[in-house]
């Protein structure tokens, strides 16, 4: 899982660090030094007991959908797309789609795997259903 980022990376902008690794196709999230608790959203301070020691480390990638919407949009623009709440295994949830499932075929409980969508040269994580754990 982990792959800890050099500390002289350690950012004071945290948020400009983190799209700048996904802008190179590289997903990290922060993980506490003081309480060892994953953090997502990129901060400054661990949101759990207050520490400023926060490493950059490479998740697994895998989760399971928490909750979905269908956004609903003309042909024109792109059709419809699911926006998904995911819980990873790290234990922090965050926002984004499934890409390999028409928005309708994306489930609560289904598990996904993360990757780095790159579109325009900016970086987005996005989920894949995984079919079968052990297949994928």
């Amino acid at each position: 899982m982990s792959e800890v980022a050099s500390p002289a990376l350690a950012p004071a902008q945290p948020q400009a660090f983190y799209q700048a690794e996904l802008d190179a196709g590289r997903w990290q999230i922060q993980r506490c030094g003081g309480c060892g608790r994953h953090v997502f959203f990129p901060r400054v301070d661990c949101p759990h007991c207050g520490a400023s020691a926060l490493d950059w480390v490479t998740p697994s990638g895998r989760g399971s959908i928490y909750a979905i919407t269908t956004v609903r949009r003309k042909p024109a623009d792109g059709g419809d797309l699911n926006v998904s709440l995911v819980d990873l295994d790290e234990g922090v949830r965050l926002m984004s789609r499934v890409a390999n499932r028409a928005p309708e075929a994306v489930r609560i409980g289904q598990r996904v795997q993360a990757r780095v969508e790159l579109k325009d040269g900016q970086g987005l994580v996005v989920f894949d259903v995984i079919e079968a754990e052990g297949l994928a």
